[in-house]
């Protein structure tokens, strides 16, 4: 074992010390060798060391670069050094997170981690928190916690009775929703094209004036941090109303909600912490490993209600059970990861990594307006909109940068227009990658 972990480290620094030198996307030959992988299962067993010498030397080049400084699609962070090595440990220490029975350490970690995230963020003492995969799932969880609460209150109670004949609750979203945030309301049985959509401003900003009337069976679902523009909407003015009316709000604050470390930014987050419930995405902006993400619930008990379970043979502890929080029962110890990297950058570490990347995404607009291109958007945070003339132009560039090599964007339709949508995410990013992909950019653009 000793032996097969020094070359797993090895062949992985390896990995990480070449990113610099390569395409940030595979390239097809590298992508048809995958086939190698396949054929019959085995059958019989196989030299550890020979899986992974064939799952590196075939697997490793057919890898997107998102580790690298120069991928700049989905939102997507790298991980960080302390993420990346508490990640290892943690497979060694392959703990179960359900139970604090079952790993105290995992346990701990959960609670000493929702404590310093309240404080970063400065959300309500006390609020509980579920950690899960991504934000779909905090999403759901999170808005699990709202229809059961919303029920509750007209004396339903949906996690013994169902859906079937329960009172109506009413959701409201903004007309920039994301998709993950529909999701989760399929799932939950609240439905996609149930929920009554508020018009948005020019980026993207649910329009307070435009809400319908609210009451207490309402769920109010707003944005911190809109996937194309970085927008936020106004959360100040959106909760005052909601709580007159005795409506539930959640936060979808995927990448967003990390602007609360910075002073810079920290304004856009100007009244969220009013909110009734949040989803914040960890492997984004906070760059530790997939998957990652943390649902967080003014009150606990609503969360406690949505989630608990029991069984006979699983006896709980007297503190903090993370299984009473969370939809999944055995899970690995996602916090490990959390507390590393929170430990490793502290506060002033995560300031200066939301500071650089929002300075970049500033540096590729006004790198890339200078080149005559428009930039579609304010850019207030770590998102850039560009538009490289018309609807067939702009594709062919974002075509052409994806095939290149140099660094990777994907596309998006704003305002019914095709745009480059340039999200700058990672600690990884040196202004050099950005001066290095602004001029592939440009190149691709006048040339390609």
């Amino acid at each position: 074992m000793k032996e097969l972990l020094a070359e797993t480290a090895e062949r992985s620094s390896r990995y990480l010390t070449g990113l610099a030198q390569r395409n940030v996307a595979p390239t097809p030959s590298d992508v048809a060798g995958l086939e190698a992988l396949g054929g019959p299962l085995p059958l019989g067993p196989s030299d550890p060391a020979e899986v992974l010498a064939v799952l590196d030397d075939i697997g490793s080049p057919a890898t997107v670069a998102t580790a690298g400084g120069r991928y700049f699609g989905f939102v997507i962070g790298g991980s960080l050094p302390a993420a990346l090595a508490a990640n290892w440990l943690a497979g060694a220490w392959d703990q179960n997170a359900a139970l604090q029975v079952m790993s105290p350490v995992a346990a701990k970690l959960e609670e000493i981690v929702l404590g310093w995230m309240v404080d970063l963020f400065d959300l309500p003492a006390g609020s509980g928190a579920a950690f899960v995969t991504g934000t779909t799932m905090a999403n759901f969880t999170a808005l699990a916690a709202a229809r059961s609460a919303l029920l509750q209150r007209a004396g339903w109670n949906v996690e013994e009775d169902g859906l079937f004949a329960a009172p109506p609750i009413q959701v409201v979203v903004g007309e920039e929703v994301h998709v993950s945030l529909l999701k989760a309301l399929s799932m939950l049985g609240l439905g996609r094209s149930r929920v009554t959509r508020v018009a948005a401003d020019s980026q993207g900003r649910m329009k307070p004036e435009a809400l319908p009337a609210l009451n207490e069976r309402t769920l109010v679902c707003i944005q911190a941090g809109n996937v194309n523009s970085g927008a936020f909407d106004p959360a100040g003015e959106i909760c005052a109303r909601a709580h007159e009316a005795g409506s539930w709000v959640h936060v979808d604050g995927a990448f967003g909600y990390w602007a609360a470390a910075s002073p810079l930014y920290a304004p856009l987050l100007a009244g969220a912490g009013a909110a009734d419930s949040w989803a914040i995405d960890c492997h984004k902006w906070l760059n530790v490993p997939y998957d990652s993400a943390v649902a967080l619930v003014r009150t606990p008990e609503h969360l406690k209600a949505a989630m608990s379970q029991s069984a006979a043979y699983l006896t709980p502890g007297s503190g903090r059970e993370p299984w009473h929080f969370a939809p999944e029962a055995s899970r690995r110890a996602r916090a490990v990861e959390l507390w590393a990297a929170l430990r490793s950058l502290g506060r002033s570490g995560l300031r200066a990594l939301i500071e650089q990347n929002c300075r970049q995404a500033r540096l590729f607009a006004g790198r890339l307006r200078q080149a005559g291109f428009s930039i579609l958007n304010d850019v207030v945070l770590n998102q850039v909109l560009v538009s490289f003339g018309s609807e067939e132009e702009t594709r062919r560039v974002i075509a052409a940068v994806q095939s290149d090599g140099t660094c990777w964007c994907g596309g998006t339709q704003w305002h019914g227009h095709a745009a480059m949508r340039i999200s700058v995410s990672s600690w990884a990013t040196t202004d050099d990658d950005v001066e290095r992909s602004v001029a592939a950019m440009i190149r691709l653009a006048h040339h390609g």
